[in-house]
């Protein structure tokens, strides 16, 4: 069981650190509707499994420049609140409400992504007036895309949504075990106009500090168990070394296009499962 373990976490630490959504994101209903686990342990395991895909990831993009480390520390302030309450509240939810909500989650992220693959052929960078708040906290960056050879800078914009919707992906994170990678991403790459790379580098990091944040009050309720969580981490380290060197050259149709039907079918089978319609 230990190998079946480590290679759920290899799956979930490449995807995690291709895509910046986090290896919980595959983890929970992995565990959950493939090795029939209490969705509590899942959750448990998870949390462990998103802290080990930041760290294998942002250690690579932070060398190749991608990550913004300007932006990752100010949001953050924002999704370690939201990680704590969301934390305090899992014990109020029920199971069932638990797989409905995740599964929402899961087939709203497919949502954009689809959205921007069928309708942006190519992503465009934000040219409009500077921020003064953006300006002030110097989050504007840079970065150099392997895949088209050449350096990118790139301006942010509506930092008050971006904030909003950080707090919102705490919340989740520390309710699910998830590290909610699924809305950072879509925080800085579609209000604040960052490029998908950055983005997904950027929110590799984040989902590190939120875990953590979120990680003793699962390890003093009981939720995280070594047998499990443990065999996942090594997975999920060795899954993210692999990804963090493929993703900077690909395109970012390319990465959304990987991920949309994994999304969907994940999302269908938790919703499906958290309303009952399977025993």
């Amino acid at each position: 069981m230990s190998l079946l373990y480590v290679a759920c976490g290899i799956v979930a630490g490449f995807l995690g650190a291709l895509l910046g959504l986090g290896g919980g994101i595959i983890i929970t209903p992995m565990l959950t509707l493939a090795f029939g686990l209490d969705i509590k342990y899942a959750i448990g395991a998870s949390v462990i499994s998103v802290i080990a895909t930041s760290s294998g990831a942002s250690i690579a993009y932070l060398k190749d420049d991608l990550l913004n480390l300007r932006v990752a520390m100010f949001l953050e302030i924002a999704t370690t609140i939201g990680a704590i309450v969301g934390a305090l509240l899992t014990g109020i939810f029920a199971p069932q409400i638990l797989y409905v909500f995740f599964g929402a989650l899961l087939l709203f992220s497919a949502y954009n992504m689809a959205k921007k693959i069928l309708f942006i052929k190519k992503d465009h960078l934000y040219q409009g007036p500077v921020s003064k708040t953006v300006a002030r906290l110097n989050l504007n960056g840079r970065y150099y895309d392997k895949q088209e050879q050449r350096e990118i800078s790139y301006e942010l914009t509506h930092l008050t949504g971006g904030f909003s919707m950080m707090f919102g992906a705490g919340f989740a994170s520390g309710l699910l075990g998830i590290g909610s990678g699924a809305f950072k991403v879509l925080a800085m790459d579609t209000i604040m106009k960052m490029p998908l790379k950055p983005s997904s580098a950027t929110s590799n990091l984040m989902m590190g500090v939120t875990a953590a944040a979120s990680a003793t009050i699962y390890l003093f309720n009981g939720s995280i168990q070594p047998l499990i969580a443990g065999p996942i981490a090594i997975g999920v380290l060795v899954g993210a070394s692999v990804g963090t060197r493929v993703m900077p050259r690909l395109k970012a149709r390319t990465l959304r296009m990987l991920f949309v039907p994994v999304l969907l079918y994940l999302g269908v089978q938790m919703v499906v499962k958290g309303m009952g319609w399977l025993n």
